[in-house]
């Protein structure tokens, strides 16, 4: 069953952490994170599909985590909210619930 989520208040977040941020790159590889919901989550559908997407994935040593990074993209709300809505419709498909991102070092 997948998880209730809600988009607008993700989105609005996002778009929220640009106000008043100065001096971010033009393009920048993006990470999104993501928590295991069910201890039987779907770690390999999860990378699969998120691979398919043109994500790279990299399981945390943490056991219950994923860090999924995307680009170079450009560094607008825009364009991280649209990565960030396909990630987490594939994330919640698998049982995982997103934990925000970060442009990566």
């Amino acid at each position: 069953m997948a998880i209730a989520h809600n988009y607008e208040a993700q989105r609005r977040e996002t778009f929220a952490s640009f106000k008043g941020v100065k001096n971010l790159p033009a393009t920048a590889m993006v990470e999104f994170v993501f928590f295991l919901e069910e201890t039987d989550a779907n770690w390999a559908g999860l990378e699969k599909e998120l691979k398919a997407k043109g994500f790279k994935t990299q399981r945390e040593e943490d056991g219950i985590s994923l860090v999924a990074s995307v680009g170079p993209i450009p560094v607008t709300p825009e364009a991280i909210w649209e990565k960030e809505r396909l990630s987490t419709e594939i994330a919640l498909r698998h049982d995982f619930y997103p934990d925000g991102w970060d442009l990566a070092e």
